[in-house]
């Protein structure tokens, strides 16, 4: 049995998680960081993509995948927090839409001129949209390879 931790994931719209995990994989600015239990204390800035975290405990072995637009990232020696913009779990991704926001996002940036804190605002939702469908086409081609 491994080392683990407690990590909490939470958003604007509330808590999206709260376990025990035997490691974490976020995406900072600076690169992928991987986190074990008795890290060293940090605070990063996160950048979107993918936060995976393996869980521990009784669940040992499993992982969920949490897609974020950005953030930041609190290392304690005990506990993990993330602080995300926006969050979206594996399992609630739903690629029809995705690829509507991606093109109505699209739409909206090609058409007129926006102010910066507009553009800017759309460009990190575009950002978060592009990873998610990268990630589903990720996950459904590990889907079809393990069958």
């Amino acid at each position: 049995m491994s080392l683990t931790f407690h990590v909490d994931i939470v958003s604007a719209e509330g808590a999206i998680f709260s376990g025990i995990a035997s490691m974490v994989v976020a995406p900072t600015v600076t690169g992928e960081l991987g986190i074990l239990a008795r890290h060293a204390p940090l605070l990063a800035r996160l950048k979107a993509g993918a936060v995976r975290v393996e869980l521990g405990g009784v669940k040992e072995g499993e992982e969920e995948v949490f897609f974020i637009s950005g953030g930041l990232l609190e290392i304690q020696p005990h506990v993990v927090t993330i602080l995300a913009d926006t969050t979206v779990r594996t399992r609630d991704m739903d690629e029809a839409a995705a690829r509507a926001a991606v093109a109505r996002i699209e739409k909206e940036m090609g058409g007129q001129q926006l102010p910066k804190v507009e553009y800017e605002k759309l460009k990190a939702e575009l950002d978060m949209m592009v990873m998610l469908l990268r990630n589903i086409d990720r996950l459904q081609k590990k889907g079809k390879s393990s069958r």
